[in-house]
């Protein structure tokens, strides 16, 4: 059996996170080394490893994370202004935890081309 990530060990209650929101299909989590004054992470339940892994079967719920991305932006106050969405795919990446997760981070201005 594969070790538990570190997303699903707080989903499994395990380890402790600030969720900010949850559902059947994903729950939401602040971002414990913020990089905007709203840093948010949209995790699926489902273990699905990176972007590199999703199958047409996952897109229903790779939609899903956009639609409450969309909802926590408004619930945090940056819709308006505007907020970025990213999913880091890989260690070239700095993916960290390999466990697919979508940041949503607002509340500054960013700059072009990121990182």
């Amino acid at each position: 059996m594969a070790e538990k990530t570190l997303f699903q060990r707080i989903m499994d209650g395990e380890l402790p996170g600030d969720i900010v929101y949850e559902d059947e299909q994903c729950i939401v989590l602040r971002d414990i080394n913020p990089q905007a004054p709203v840093h948010l992470l949209i995790i699926p339940r489902k273990p699905i490893p990176s972007l590199n892994e999703i199958t047409e079967e996952d897109a229903t719920l790779v939609g899903h994370l956009f639609v409450v991305a969309r909802q926590m932006a408004e619930r945090e106050g940056i819709a308006r202004t505007g907020y970025r969405t990213v999913f880091n795919t890989g260690p070239d990446a700095q993916q960290s935890v390999y466990h697919l997760h979508l940041h949503l981070l607002g509340g500054r201005k960013f700059t072009w081309p990121p990182g």
